[in-house]
């Protein structure tokens, strides 16, 4: 059975990723990338799904960490009789091996290994041989693993076994190494001289982490997590390594989030490049332009790793699902919602890299322009809204937001000389149509808050980011208004719900689901905005006490069972840890640099910045 989703912790080499129980167990890995199909799948389902067990073989007393700054987790057992320390990585930029080794620190302590390699999800069992130099090979298929250990090793029950006793100041290693079937066996590897450069890659790239904050322990694990989930080859980050944890115990709101969805992409751009990572925010926005190269009628809210487009939603009916919780789903049909918002992300996210000094080309432009001209004719249309609901379309206050925030930062970007000669007068026209219907349409003054879509009397945390895109300022009546409307009705022991899930009519699943964590960020810096600053700190540190012994965030948190549930670890949960702890320590935060001068277009009627200022002079001059 599968541990609780808190008791995992990750290891990855920037192309995939494990996720190892506290008991020792890797019960999901998918190899060669974060979307192919799991050779240890037991996380959803039970051993007969695959896993590679490795601890002692008696009763232990458990204590794991990450080495500090370094992707590399330790696990140390304390035994009756001595005591060891697992040490579990994965090369960098291989995308070939997990390695796990073996270190006696005292006494000796009775060790067992058991490894079940499962191909395609726990479907396949592999055949089971030795090569030449006695390394054993499982092939199924186009796939094959090869395990590389001097420790004895024997086969039962389609399992492979090794018993050994480690005692102080030795060590016994395993290489579990992957490859195409078709293709030699992957190359051996030294694994204490290739521990050695990882460890130091992991410290060289989170040594240059943001500082000088109340939480830079968090800080830079999130940040280290995030690059985890970067598939190094293309720049793109997935939402998460896993498919199908629960969004509610037991529930159907199961997804694949192995993919890269675009309106992550400027939180996780602001979040690597306020955190000093500019090489990876380059990354990730050039993979963004490629992604969306195309026709703009046919640009997806959610792409592949690689910029695939076609990702069918399926059912795996032999996996029993995480605690019962199915179907299990791999593929997401979320890829043919139409969704208004993601123009805004990229729109503001292509505008944010612009600010921090990732300069943009040719192509970037026309790509954002063929978008452009593609969201003139549609922003009027309802859509699936930011949480992609599944009963029917609507128009959504946060897409219509959004949509405005794309024809304001394709404005901004005019003024401030980043863009070549455009229709700007009927860009600022529509730009004030949207905000002006917002206003009318989306706020609701018996509630004296802005709804979740036009006529409705539903409240969404979606709308706590109006202020921070700009498109009111934090301090107007309204915004104030939504963010305590929220605070009333939205909190749930100290946390915030996305929505009233309790009704169906929301986004046509059954009710019931954990609290969604980015939601409570975004309610923690609506605080800090409003100089509510002592609120803010205990929200934070509310989350952050979220956080498990190692640091990681899954999707939402079940306030009644306390545990962790959505898929994990959640990039979009760490994203927005680090821009709210950065919007709390620092006077210009993501925050406010998102929102900055945006505020003044919208405060002054849709007068863009620029044109507003030079007004206030000719004024002056003639009341002079």
């Amino acid at each position: 059975m599968a541990g609780r989703i808190e008791d995992y912790a990750l290891v990855g080499d920037g192309r995939t990723a494990a996720l190892i129980g506290r008991d020792g167990s890797v019960d999901w890995l998918c190899w060669p990338r974060f979307d192919s199909s799991a050779c240890f799948a037991s996380l959803l389902g039970t051993e007969d799904h695959g896993f590679w067990k490795l601890s002692p073989a008696g009763e232990a007393t458990i204590l794991r960490r990450y080495r500090g700054g370094s992707l590399v987790l330790e696990t140390c057992y304390e035994t009756a009789s001595g005591e060891v320390r697992v040490t579990d990585y994965m090369p960098v930029n291989d995308g070939s091996h997990l390695v796990r080794i073996v270190e006696g620190l005292h006494g000796s302590v009775s060790m067992r290994m058991r490894l079940a390699v499962r191909f395609d999800y726990g479907l396949a069992v592999p055949w089971v041989s030795r090569n030449e130099l006695g390394d054993l090979r499982a092939i199924s298929g186009p796939h094959k693993v090869v395990l590389r250990t001097p420790a004895p090793l024997h086969g039962e029950g389609q399992t492979t076994l090794s018993d050994f006793t480690v005692s102080a100041g030795e060590s016994v290693a395993f290489t579990l190494s992957y490859g195409p079937s078709h293709e030699d066996d992957p190359p051996p590897i030294e694994p204490r001289k290739v521990l050695y450069e990882t460890d130091r890659y992991w410290r060289d790239w989170s040594g240059r982490c943001a500082r000088q904050t109340a939480w830079d322990e968090i800080l830079q694990r999130s940040l280290l997590t995030l690059k985890a989930l970067i598939y190094q080859p293309t720049g793109g980050i997935v939402a998460a390594p896993t498919t199908s944890l629960p969004e509610q115990l037991g529930g159907v709101r199961n997804w694949d989030y192995r993919y890269c969805w675009l309106r992550d992409s400027t939180f996780t751009l602001i979040a690597l490049m306020d955190g000093g990572y500019i090489d990876e925010a380059r990354a990730w926005r050039d993979w963004l332009i490629r992604a969306v190269a195309g026709n703009p009628e046919q640009a997806h809210i959610l792409y592949g790793i690689g910029g695939e487009r076609l990702l069918p939603e399926i059912e795996l009916d032999w996996l029993p699902g995480y605690e019962g919780a199915k179907p299990v789903r791999i593929g997401n049909a979320a890829i043919g919602q139409f969704q208004l918002d993601i123009y805004g992300e990229i729109f503001d996210a292509l505008y944010q890299a612009r600010q921090r000094g990732l300069l943009g080309d040719s192509d970037g432009w026309r790509v954002g322009l063929a978008l452009l001209g593609h969201l003139e004719r549609v922003w009027r249309e309802p859509d699936e809204g930011i949480w992609e609901v599944r009963g029917g379309r609507r128009h959504f206050v946060h897409s219509k937001v959004m949509a405005w925030v794309a024809f304001d930062r394709a404005i901004r970007s005019f003024e401030e000389g980043a863009a070549p000669p455009v229709p700007v007068d009927r860009w600022r026209a529509i730009r004030d149509e949207i905000h002006t219907e917002v206003c009318e349409k989306g706020f609701d003054p018996e509630l004296d808050s802005f709804v979740q879509s036009y006529g409705s009397k539903r409240l969404d945390a979606s709308v706590l980011l109006i202020a921070h895109m700009g498109f009111l300022p934090q301090d107007d009546p309204r915004v104030v208004g939504t963010v305590a409307a929220i605070g009333r009705c939205l909190i749930r022991d100290g946390l915030v719900l996305r929505y009233d899930t309790e009704d169906q009519a929301t986004d046509g699943l059954p009710s019931g689901e954990g609290a969604f964590l980015p939601c409570s960020f975004w309610y923690a810096d609506n605080l800090i905005g409003l100089g509510r600053r002592d609120e803010a700190r205990a929200m934070i540190d509310r989350l952050v006490g979220l956080c498990t012994d190692l640091g990681l965030l899954s999707e939402e948190y079940d306030v009644g069972a306390k545990r962790l549930v959505g898929n994990f670890p959640q990039a979009f949960s760490h994203v927005t840890l680090v821009n709210t702890i950065l919007n709390y320590a620092r006077a210009e935060g993501p925050a406010k640099e998102r929102s900055d001068g945006a505020c003044i277009a919208s405060a002054s009627g849709g007068i863009p910045a620029r044109d507003l200022a030079i007004r206030e002079i000719a004024a002056g001059v003639s009341r002079a």
